[in-house]
This record gives C-alpha cells, structure tokens and sequence, in this order.
C-alpha cells in the first residue's frame, strides 16, 4: 500500500556530504535566476516555449508553490517549496499523500525525516523537468526515494547508473541495496561480478558491512573462485568485524553465533585434511563432533554424511561445456578396485570441471568414486577428488566433479582415471578417437582420445566408462 511505501526501511548510506549533484540541485534548475522567496521576472511564461519548460521552471520555488516539505532530520533539515498538482499527476503516493482520504488538510507542511535532501531534490527535478541528477553519493538514496513515491521511470535510472557503476569494490554494498530495494537483475549482476572475482571482493572494505542474510545469498552460490578456506577465514574476518562493531569479545561460541546459518554454507568437505585443521579446527568454531564428521569424511568410504555440503564450486569463466565419445550405451561393467582410465589430449586450453560416468543397471544405487587427472609424461596428479554419488538405474550419466577446475594444457597427453566402487553398470560402445566440440562463443576444441597401456580394467577408446568430460573454455 501506499502507506507502507512511506514507511519503507531507507537505505543504509543515505547521502549526507555537499556532492556535485547536490550543488546543482539547491542552485535550482534554472541556476538561481530565480529565488526561493524571489517574484519571478515578469512575462517569464514567454520566454518558456512548452508546457515542459514552463513546469521545469518552477522546481525548487516558492511561485505559486502550495506546499512546503520538511525534508531530512536536524542539522541537516531543508526546506523544499513543492506545487500539489504536478506532484499529483506525477506519483500515485504523492496524490493520495496530498489529496486521499489520509491527506493532512490542517496545514502547508510536511516532514519527511526518512528522506535524504539531496535525494528529494533529484526526485522533484526529475518529476519537474525530466532531468537526472546522480553521483555516486546519492544515487542509493535518490532509489529509495523513487521507490518511496512510485516514480519507475527514475526508479529505473538509478539502476542503470548503479549498473554502469558496478565494480569489485561494491559488489557486496550493491548487492546489498539490491535485495533491500527488490531489484532482482541488479542483485543479479553483483552476483555474477563475485562469482568472477571472488577472492578479490571479500577482500573490499564493503563486505564487512553485509548483513547475514546477504552473506548467506553469497555463501550458498555454487560458482564462487576461491579456495573454501579462503571462504571460511574471509566469513570469519566479517564476524570479528561485526563482534568488534558491537563491543563484544570474539570468543568461538561468539563467532559460531554471529555466523548463525553462514557457517553451515561452507562446505569444509572440499578443504584439504591440512587446511581444515589448521585454520577450522584451531579456530574451534565448530562442535567437536562436527570436526569428527568431517575428518571421517576424508579417511573413510563411503563418505558419512556431514551435514556440510561436499559438492564442488564451479569457480571458473566461461559456460559449461561437455564431449561425449561413446555413440551406444550397453549392460554390465564391473568394478573390483581398478581404475578405468583413457589417454586425452586437446588443441587449445581448457579447463576441466569433471567427469560423466554411467550408474548401476539394477535401479537406483550409490557409488563411491575417486576420480584423477594425470600428467602422462611426469606422472603427476593434477586434480582429484574422493566422493560419492547417487545414481537412478538410467542409462544416463551422472556428474562428479574435481574440487577446482583442472587446467589441460594444448597438446599435452594426460590420464582421465575414475575408479569407482559399486554395483555392475552401464558402459559406452561405438567410441570415437577424434571429437570436435563447436560452441558458437567460444570457437572449436579438438580432443583426441588413445589407449591407456597397463591396468585399465577394459576402459579403451572404444568401450568402457568415463564417457563424458565436463569443461570449459577460457
């Protein structure tokens, strides 16, 4: 309703500094030709061309101004001369305000303490003239004021500005505002500018002044580039911030408290054994038996449950791309601890984000599986990841990704190798040596697929498992 439009939270910032824009706005729109308390000169109307001109003329004056706004709170209150009947015809809050059944007939003024000057003036000059004024200082609290009034159009200008406006700096304020206002494609734009530079926003001054709710908006994201430690020790880094705001001691019990629903949005099961016992268990803002459930999780198979999410970030640039070199599905491939493995090499760089691998033929089943990519030549272990997952008796294939996207270097032989624990299942036949994936925004890449010599447990080009590689492009 109208009535709790008016009594909409205001923004966090609301401008309060001398700025470009508010220079501008007190001056008036015809820069101080014409005076609050002034006559206007006479047969000014002749030389106003249209009716735009003529109205434009009035913004900020007392000519023929019917009320008077209170605008602001002590010592920065300013008086604002205002005409009911543009304001009317200009915003439905404004005319029930003025003119509804609520109207306040006793007298010529109201207060508005809710409401930044600076931002009220751009408001009635943009009502009065079409005009925008915004800088970095006021354009949040000339947003509010547009949604307060129900004025879109400038309502819409802002946010343009805020999207020109968008950097690594503040994202998090942004994103913040965005969800507090309800604007959803801004939120969206923050959101995507984080996933990208992660590691680098939480390093802003902005981010400690995110509140939980945005924090966990963030932390639920399956795209952010950072390692999860890094996570963890930055959502430590905005509850000690928080804690020190309040004057309160940044005792474990208290972080856990502070972090509320955030902390159980890290997913400590993709932190190596080291980094979680260095920097989570020294912190003791996990309970004990927490901290044994995710130890348990990296020693044991199957995987326990940790009541932490395990699936991997996918922390890198570009869209999802995947390759499948098996043409048939057939029945029954078994497993007795051997790794199935397959030689690949590609024309230009990637990264590789995971794996497909086919499930049970006996219905719905869970795997244990450890999948690896290997530098041929060296023999070194570029990525892995030890995990589970679930499959629901398809012949479809079942995503399992490394913990951080692998890069895979042009014309260099690696070993795709998943080893897998588990019932008998689907296989691929038909299989191709040479496949070219073609995307229209990124070009072409070539992967070529060879024999892997030793124990393979039957995997070749041909047939086997392993039959889809999950990428992308850079």
């Amino acid at each position: 309703s109208h009535r709790q439009q008016q009594q909409q939270k205001p923004p966090q910032k609301p401008c309060c500094c001398r700025t470009r824009a508010q220079k501008i706005l007190e001056a008036g729109y015809h820069q101080a030709l014409l005076g609050c308390d002034q006559e206007p000169p006479h047969n000014w109307q002749a030389t106003k061309a249209t009716v735009k001109e003529r109205v434009a003329y009035l913004f900020n004056t007392q000519y023929m101004s019917d009320v008077t706004f209170l605008v602001g709170q002590a010592p920065n209150e300013k008086s604002v001369p205002a005409h009911r009947f543009v304001l009317s015809i200009s915003s439905a809050v404004f005319d029930a305000l003025l003119n509804g059944p609520l109207a306040d007939t006793s007298g010529q003024t109201i207060r508005l303490p809710d409401v930044d000057p600076t931002a009220f003036l751009a408001l009635l000059r943009f009502i009065y003239s079409d005009q925008v004024c915004l800088d970095p200082d006021c354009v949040m609290a000339t947003l509010y004021a547009a949604k307060k009034y129900a004025v879109p159009a400038l309502e819409r200008e802002c946010v343009d500005y805020l999207k020109r406006h968008l950097s690594v700096d503040n994202a998090f304020l942004l994103l913040g505002q965005a969800r507090m206002f309800d604007e959803p494609q801004l939120a969206s734009l923050c959101l995507e500018l984080i996933d990208r530079n992660t590691a680098e926003a939480v390093q802003s001054e902005t981010f400690a002044d995110v509140d939980v709710e945005t924090l966990c908006c963030v932390l639920e994201r399956d795209g952010l580039a950072i390692k999860e430690c890094d996570l963890f020790m930055a959502a430590r880094r905005w509850a000690e911030s928080r804690l020190a705001k309040a004057g309160v001691s940044c005792t474990p019990e208290n972080l856990r408290r502070e972090l509320g629903r955030a902390l159980g949005l890290i997913r400590f099961p993709l932190m190596s054994p080291e980094e979680f016992a260095h920097c989570v268990v020294q912190s003791r803002v996990l309970l004990d038996q927490e901290a044994v459930s995710v130890f348990m999780y990296y020693y044991t198979n199957p995987k326990p449950c940790t009541g932490f999410n395990d699936q991997p970030r996918c922390s890198y640039a570009g869209k999802e791309h995947v390759i499948s070199r098996f043409c048939a599905v057939e029945q029954r491939w078994g497993y007795s601890g051997t790794s199935d493995r397959v030689r690949f090499s590609v024309n230009r760089r990637i990264l590789v984000v995971g794996f497909g691998l086919y499930g049970s033929i006996h219905g719905p089943a869970d795997y244990s599986v450890k999948v690896e990519i290997i530098h041929t030549d060296s023999g070194r272990l570029l990525g892995s990841n030890d995990t589970a997952f679930q499959c629901d008796g398809s012949n479809s294939t079942f995503r399992v990704c490394f913990k951080e996207p692998v890069e895979v270097l042009e014309n260099v032989n690696y070993m795709a190798c998943a080893t897998l624990k588990g019932p008998d299942s689907y296989y691929g036949t038909k299989g191709a040596r040479k496949i070219t994936h073609d995307s229209p925004s990124h070009g072409k890449v070539t992967f070529q697929f060879c024999y892997a010599a030793g124990n393979n447990n039957g995997t070749s080009v041909e047939d086997g498992q392993i039959p889809e590689i999950i990428f992308c492009l850079q």
